[in-house]
């Protein structure tokens, strides 16, 4: 019997892992573990403005000798479109790891964390040059999957309001009364997680895939990777040393840190990181990682249909504030006048402007000039307050209109009626993904999880491209004109589409 020299290497490598007494062929399958290694850059823009804390694109090189697969984690708004980051990143980023490691383009996996913040213009060499560095430093390893647990550091931003509407919470316009909202959306607590160990059980990498909006912010208002920077410090300072943290952002389309809106504290994404890296470390720490898994990427290309209802849209809401326009009334009062006069009341509605004794002279003297005047300001109180309950549904159709209109010229432009789009699937071991470049909506993502026919199925929005929001089709239907049904440059029909796809596509993993 000849034994060839790759034969001979397995066998190695089948005693040296795995301890076995005697070799069979059987064993061949199991005899060659992953090999993956890690790479990070530094791409935060020092010249923009202060800097909080460092922006990173983050390499992970996983490989089982056929297939090669490349995960790139941004610290960024997007891949192209917004932002700080051209529409031709991912080509150049593809075409760059083609040309210099022969790395397959549709097995290169770029997701943005979405943060805000600003990076360097030459954030694709250093992409690059991320990945070349892991690539450089490829180690068999052990993988498991698993997931963590985190409901406190994130909230719903859609708000169900009583009129069936709904609308979203933005530092773009005000609140709707609480009178009006009825309920808010879900939110997903799950952290999918992946590890990979070395053989000798050293952790290398973690991947941490969860939902949320990472747009908290910092006190000094620095440049700053928010809530993902501070998870990823926790999990790779109590991992050791030579782990890499990389944080996936999921379906956080609606989804913002929890109390976005306060006023009264400095915004600081550091306390919510500090929790979801705790949380993402709990999971981590409970996974077994095994040598014999598998890799395998799958990408296809999926048509959604453009929009075509925008003109409609813009016609219902320009009657909308036609009507708010009309309904504004004169009054008396302007702010300097209102707010005394407003506090006043609250203090006390049956004596607001004096004390009590003069209220009680009047009525002894058979006058009412004190309860008139009151009664004067009052109306003046209420038609104020309309008015700016006007101004402020006003200022949240207006924001809304001008997302419509913009990607209402963007569609008229486009020279088809449909906006192809990647999906990809990942598979690696137990630990499954599916991507897509929206700003999927969090429903979307549970949705996904609860067909899925393995538990450890995740999905990440924010990859290998930007294409805006991605919402439920009820949501895009919504006349209550929210963000994430306005800024979308898809019909309602691109959802049942892509559930088609998804599910598709996991059965191939």
């Amino acid at each position: 019997m000849t034994i060839t020299i790759r034969e001979v290497l397995l066998r190695s490598m089948c005693w040296l892992v795995f301890g076995l007494g005697a070799w069979h062929p059987s064993a061949m399958v199991l005899a060659a573990p992953l090999t993956a290694g890690v790479g990070k850059a530094d791409i935060t823009d020092r010249d923009a403005k202060p800097v909080n804390d460092p922006l990173f694109a983050k390499a992970l090189v996983i490989s089982d000798g056929t297939t090669t697969a490349v995960l790139i984690t941004l610290d960024a708004v997007s891949i192209g479109e917004i932002g700080y980051i051209r529409n031709d990143y991912l080509g150049t980023v593809r075409e760059g790891l083609w040309k210099e490691l022969k790395i397959k383009p549709e097995h290169v996996i770029v997701n943005a964390s979405h943060c805000h913040g600003v990076v360097r213009k030459d954030v694709a060499e250093l992409s690059v040059q991320a990945v070349k560095d892991a690539a450089k430093q490829l180690v068999p390893v052990k993988v498991g999957a698993g997931a963590g647990f985190e409901n406190r550091i994130q909230e719903n931003r859609r708000l169900k309001l009583k009129d069936g509407r709904e609308t979203d919470v933005r530092h773009a316009y005000s609140m709707p009364r609480d009178e009006d909202v009825a309920a808010i959306g879900p939110i997903d607590p799950q952290i999918g997680l992946l590890r990979l160990d070395r053989l000798n059980g050293q952790p290398l990498a973690a991947v941490y895939n969860f939902a949320c909006h990472p747009i908290q912010g910092v006190p000094s208002g620095g440049n700053t990777a928010d809530i993902p920077a501070f998870a990823s410090q926790v999990i790779e300072e109590n991992l050791g040393d030579g782990v890499m943290a990389f944080f996936v952002q999921g379906c956080g389309g609606d989804i913002n840190p929890v109390t976005y809106k306060a006023v009264n504290l400095p915004r600081d994404a550091e306390p919510l990181g500090n929790m979801l890296g705790l949380s993402s470390l709990r999971g981590l720490r409970k996974i077994e990682t095994k040598a014999d898994a598998s890799l395998k990427v799958v990408q296809e290309i999926l048509e959604l249909p453009r929009s075509a209802d925008y003109a409609t849209r813009l016609a219902a809401m320009e009657i909308e504030r036609d009507a708010l326009l009309k309904s504004l009334r004169g009054t008396s009062l302007n702010f300097k006048t209102f707010l005394p006069l407003y506090v006043q009341h609250k203090v006390n509605g049956e004596y607001p402007s004096y004390y009590s004794h003069r209220y009680l002279l009047d009525e002894k003297l058979g006058r009412d000039d004190m309860k008139r005047m009151d009664s004067e300001n009052r109306a003046d109180m209420e038609a104020y307050l309309r008015n700016i309950e006007t101004m402020e549904r006003l200022t949240r159709l207006q924001t809304n209109m001008d997302l419509l209109q913009r990607h209402q010229a963007r569609t008229e432009k486009a020279a088809t009626p449909t906006l192809p789009v990647e999906v990809v699937g990942l598979r690696i071991g137990d630990f499954q993904m599916v991507t897509f470049p929206g700003e999927l909506t969090v429903e979307i993502g549970l949705d996904i999880k609860k067909r899925a026919t393995k538990p450890h199925t995740f999905v990440a929005g924010y990859t290998n491209g930007y294409i805006y929001y991605t919402p439920t089709a009820e949501q895009r239907r919504n006349p209550g004109y929210a963000q994430e049904d306005c800024d979308s440059l898809v019909a309602p029909e691109w959802r049942a589409l892509f559930d088609e796809r998804v599910d598709a596509l996991l059965k191939k993993l």
